[in-house]
């Protein structure tokens, strides 16, 4: 069977296109740091600069309605897009922002007219970027449980509590997160989803020590935050989708996070660990000689292609509006899972030296060790990957009289 997507004449002479684009307007001096904390206030800059040309071309989000700032792009054309940029080593956006992929898709399904007009053209066109705050110290994986407070106070909100694994470094303009609007009232149906302004007087924001800050795309995503709210006003014309409802706008972005928009990426540390293995030589022969390696090797390349292809899937059916059951969270399950399968069997082959960043020995200037770290966190204590099995098995009826339907994506 055949996987891969084949290309027509005029997906080719667009690519030609996208690459002549990219020659003449990524800037120069673009770095790929191994650890993404040490994305430095310059590279940061250089990214957004790339974002905000992006933006005016509509290719930082392709598929995205024209009407709101975006491209307008069918998926035929937007995969070209993702695919030639992540060639040089970067993704769309070029930069850490929630807000396109789940915040902004989220508005696009359950925001009002005046909502769209306000939020999206700036998200879009690279204006602003923004984080997700969700999780906090008593709702991560359990995110229904939220503690921060939102009420009501004339024509604003008040918002106290905190936030948990937030964002990047830099700051953001915008912030999108879920409160509790109504501390009695029922589960599920006391929440409110809101567009904070970054800036907003009583917000604080304190950085999180963590064992691995790599493993994302985008200008320092390894970094993450605790954020603070002290009696934060919010106007209530930024609560999205209404009154106490915030959790079905959560479905949505909580659908497209867990895998169900795809992504057209390669492993490059797959292509690092291979080029190590045959550069490197041990008893005078190159470490891909070895028989052990090889096999090790081979299950490193199958589970970073099965995790791409799960990936490829997901986002056709994204963009061509197919409908959606258990392939999300399956596709989210084996990225967790296969990430620590293949940082083990590259432990197995390069032993402590995958697990220094010194300069003067670490292996490929220091990416090898930073996945090391990331893979570990990747897989989200807390139960994440206990509850995408849980999903699937709800998705095709395991236990259940009806089956449970995905998040609404349009």
């Amino acid at each position: 069977m055949e996987f891969e997507i084949t290309y027509s004449a005029e997906q080719e002479k667009f690519r030609e296109e996208v690459k002549e684009w990219l020659e003449h307007n990524v800037p120069a001096g673009i770095e790929h740091p191994a650890d993404s904390t040490d994305l430095t206030l310059d590279q940061y800059h250089k990214r957004r600069e790339l974002g905000y040309k992006l933006g005016e071309k509509g290719w930082l989000w392709p598929t995205a309605p024209q009407e709101y700032g975006g491209g307008g792009l069918g998926v035929e054309h937007s995969i070209v897009i993702e695919e030639e940029i992540d060639k040089i080593g970067l993704s769309l956006p070029p930069y850490y922002d929630s807000g396109g992929r789940l915040g902004g898709n989220s508005i696009l399904v359950w925001g009002n007219e005046e909502q769209k007009k306000e939020f999206l053209p700036k998200i879009f066109k690279g204006e602003i970027r923004t984080w997700q705050l969700l999780s906090e110290p008593e709702a991560g994986s359990d995110l229904a449980n939220v503690k921060t407070t939102a009420v009501r106070d004339g024509d604003d909100y008040i918002l106290n509590g905190q936030k948990v694994w937030v964002g990047s470094a830099f700051g953001a303009e915008y912030m999108w997160t879920i409160t509790c609007t109504d501390p009695e009232g029922e589960r599920h149906k006391n929440l409110g989803w809101f567009m904070v302004p970054g800036d907003a007087e009583g917000i604080s924001i304190t950085p999180m020590s963590l064992l691995s800050s790599a493993g994302e795309s985008g200008a320092g995503s390894g970094v993450k935050n605790i954020v603070f709210f002290d009696n934060v006003r919010v106007p209530a014309k930024n609560l999205i989708g209404g009154e106490n409802n915030g959790w079905q706008v959560a479905t949505t972005h909580l659908e497209l996070e867990h895998g169900t928009g795809g992504r057209i990426a390669r492993n490059w540390i797959v292509d690092r660990i291979f080029d190590h293995c045959k550069e490197t030589s041990f008893d005078g022969q190159p470490l891909s000689s070895d028989s052990f390696t090889q096999d090790k090797l081979i299950d490193i390349y199958i589970d970073a292609e099965i995790g791409r292809l799960f990936q490829l899937r997901n986002y056709w059916m994204r963009h061509t509006g197919a409908n959606f059951t258990y392939e999300g969270p399956q596709a989210s399950y084996f990225r967790k899972t296969s990430g620590l399968r293949i940082a083990t069997n590259i432990l197995e082959i390069l032993g402590p030296h995958a697990l220094t960043n010194d300069e003067e020995i670490a292996v490929e200037e220091g990416h090898i060790e930073a996945h090391q770290r990331a893979a570990i966190i990747a897989l989200h204590p807390g139960g994440t990957t206990d509850i995408q099995k849980v999903i699937m098995a709800r998705r095709i009826g395991i236990g259940r009289e009806n089956k449970e339907k995905a998040g609404a994506l349009k």
